[in-house]
């Protein structure tokens, strides 16, 4: 780029950084000129915010944050977005992204706290640990009865990048099979013994001691598990949802729910969970209000941080940006 191109680029930084960190945003970004809005105190909060100022917005090439969609139309030289979630949908819903601007994500950061908080919601499921909760808040001391191990399982896994892969090498470690599903099935994924398309869905819930969601929403995976698959469940098994609430259709889950062994749910359709959803009171049905992802976890902190700061340095050079979603 000439010294004209750069200096008419604008990058505006949102993420929550140290005093360190900002200086090696610094260096990333060279001779483009970056500011940052973000409080350090935020970090290791749920409470990151791109609040980028009103009279700033028509200047700026780049944002590295998730701004509201509904502010988009004010950003009229924006040539990138990075975003800290993994999910674009609602830039890509909304209608009025620039048509000529690039979007990149976080992808990649989240595997490991998705995949740990699905593991231990699964391992609780097993091992009956939501009824002796119930039990303890009742006084009460009894056996619940046969667990369930990973041992020898058949775990079925919608979705197999990198929250798939994750959760994939977990219970592998435990003795399970894994069998994934993606759109292409010649992709192989780590952590996945044996890979099919969507058509093998029918004959792989059959199968299943485990199924594990991790799928993006689209009009193609909206209410992918369905009434007739979950029929197909045997007596016993488990249901986990860690990708996107629609995938699954709700009010047929209700009518399969007491035959399986459990189900959890760290997403669901609407969210907030509706107070009248019959989903809350299910003994069997473990909830957690989707912060199996988000910033718990330091090591998701840092590839959120290294994404964009590479990303950084790719814009300020020219060079083709990483984990492109849109273009």
């Amino acid at each position: 780029m000439t010294e004209t191109q750069l200096s008419e680029k604008l990058i505006v930084n949102c993420l929550p950084l140290t005093e360190l960190e900002r200086e090696e945003f610094l260096r990333a970004s060279g001779d483009v000129r970056q500011v940052f809005l973000a409080d350090p105190a935020l970090r290791g909060t749920m409470l990151w915010q791109a609040d980028v100022p009103r009279d700033m917005r028509g200047h700026v090439t780049a944002v590295i944050g998730n701004i509201e969609p509904d502010t988009l139309p004010d950003f009229v030289n924006l040539e990138w977005l990075q975003t800290w979630s993994a999910g674009v949908d609602r830039y890509l819903k909304a209608g009025t992204f620039p048509p000529d601007a690039t979007i990149t994500s976080a992808s990649g950061a989240y595997g490991q706290t998705v995949a740990e908080h699905m593991f231990a919601m699964l391992w609780a499921l097993m091992k009956n640990l939501p009824g002796y909760r119930d039990q303890q808040r009742r006084h009460e001391w009894k056996d619940l009865g046969r667990a369930a191990t990973l041992d020898g399982a058949n775990v079925v896994i919608l979705g197999t990048g990198d929250l798939g892969s994750h959760f994939a090498h977990l219970v592998k470690s435990c003795g399970a099979h894994t069998l994934g599903v993606r759109r292409n099935p010649n992709k192989p994924a780590d952590g996945i013994d044996s890979m099919y398309g969507f058509d093998a869905l029918d004959v792989l819930f059959t199968k299943a001691d485990v199924v594990a969601c991790f799928l993006p929403s689209s009009p193609e995976t909206r209410h992918l598990v369905n009434r007739n698959r979950l029929e197909l469940l045997r007596d016993g098994a488990i249901l986990l949802n860690g990708g996107r609430g629609d995938i699954i259709d709700e009010q047929a889950l209700m009518t399969q729910i007491g035959r399986l062994r459990g189900v959890g749910l760290d997403v669901t359709e609407q969210e907030p969970l509706p107070d009248d959803s019959p989903l809350w009171d299910v003994p069997n049905c473990l909830i957690t209000p989707h912060v199996a992802g988000g910033y718990h976890l330091e090591a998701t902190e840092r590839r959120i941080l290294d994404i964009a700061r590479e990303n950084v340095r790719r814009y300020a050079a020219g060079e083709p940006l990483n984990n492109v979603i849109r273009h």
